[in-house]
């Protein structure tokens, strides 16, 4: 088969198509004919030489993916050759197949197709583990997502409007607001010219959100504080703001507030099978009813990769940038 390579980090030029051994699933696993991927800022890193795959996951980038099962590995159970699917991946979906844990393995959902699919695995199970099952959002309250025309915050401002909250976003321009503003998010905040901590406070009433779902890291983290609401939650998934921040805990005190940062990625694989079947659970219906959709910019051919990585560090896309393997 053939797969994306990075002989060496570096810029996008350093993802290489080349033909490379066929996985063999091993126990509990399904061997998946990859139809297509996403790019992820995961990605981005890992060609960069700054996130390396976890221990057992393929060296190729690529976190999510949609195909169809070709094998099925000792074990298996639930699952048949033939079945399209899309998962959720350690590595390994920038390539023409994948070996994957049948724990992470997910249906198509209802009236979405098999490319458009890939777009969903890591997008919905981070906003789903973090906002939902880590800070607890609740109907009637408010989120604030960073990035909100991004993969991530597209999902975001529609899983929280399906579930009852309402959302604010901040995004670089006019068109991205728009989009937002389209998918349902009510408060909207060009961060190249306004400041979200008072944005926030004028549209709650000096209440603040009661979970910000953040991508920056150390950049907003002192703000983030400042604008969340009593007893507010900070959701930290990102650091393209930095990595080392200082901590007010007196503010965070004063809003007895929390803060949680967590990876998807590296999560052992009884983690992401329990996050996994609760998305099946409680988010892949939201698709038959119509609340959900997942938000495609483009799709390219997967031999260039380089070209799609391009694209998602100029922050030129809404939604996720696809490779797809025909």
């Amino acid at each position: 088969m053939h797969a994306i390579t990075i002989p060496e980090p570096g810029g996008p030029e350093a993802l290489v198509w080349a033909e490379v051994p066929d996985p063999v699933p091993g126990e509990g696993e399904v061997l998946v004919e990859v139809t297509a991927s996403a790019v992820n800022r995961a990605d981005i890193m890992q060609r960069q030489g700054y996130y390396d795959p976890p221990p057992g996951a393929p060296a190729y980038p690529g976190l999510e993916c949609a195909g169809r099962i070709t094998a099925l590995g000792p074990g298996v159970t639930g699952w048949n050759v033939g079945d399209e699917v899309c998962a959720l991946l350690g590595g390994g979906g920038y390539a023409e197949k994948v070996a994957v844990p049948a724990g992470q393995l997910l249906p198509l959902p209802q009236g979405i197709g098999v490319k458009e699919a890939a777009a969903l695995p890591e997008v919905v199970c981070t906003v789903w583990s973090n906002v939902f099952m880590v800070a607890h959002l609740r109907p009637g309250e408010t989120l604030l997502v960073h990035g909100g025309s991004s993969g991530i915050g597209t999902m975001a401002i529609q899983l929280a409007k399906a579930l009852g909250a309402r959302v604010a976003v901040t995004a670089g321009t006019k068109e991205k607001l728009e989009r937002c503003a389209e998918l349902g998010a009510d408060i909207l905040i060009n961060y190249r010219e306004q400041d979200f901590v008072a944005e926030i406070a004028e549209a709650t009433d000096g209440a603040g959100a009661d979970v910000i779902l953040d991508n920056m890291g150390a950049k907003y983290l002192d703000r983030n504080v400042q604008a969340l609401a009593v007893n507010g939650r900070l959701a930290i998934i990102g650091m393209q703001g930095g990595t080392k921040g200082e901590l007010n805990i007196g503010a965070l005190l004063a809003k007895r507030g929390a803060v949680s940062a967590t990876s998807l990625r590296a999560r052992p694989a009884r983690e992401k099978a329990a996050i996994v079947a609760a998305v099946r659970e409680h988010v892949w219906p939201l698709f038959g009813d119509g609340h959900l959709r997942p938000v495609v910019d483009r799709e390219m051919p997967m031999s260039e990769a380089a070209a799609a990585h391009r694209v998602v560090e100029e922050s030129g896309h809404i939604g996720k940038v696809l490779l797809v393997t025909a």
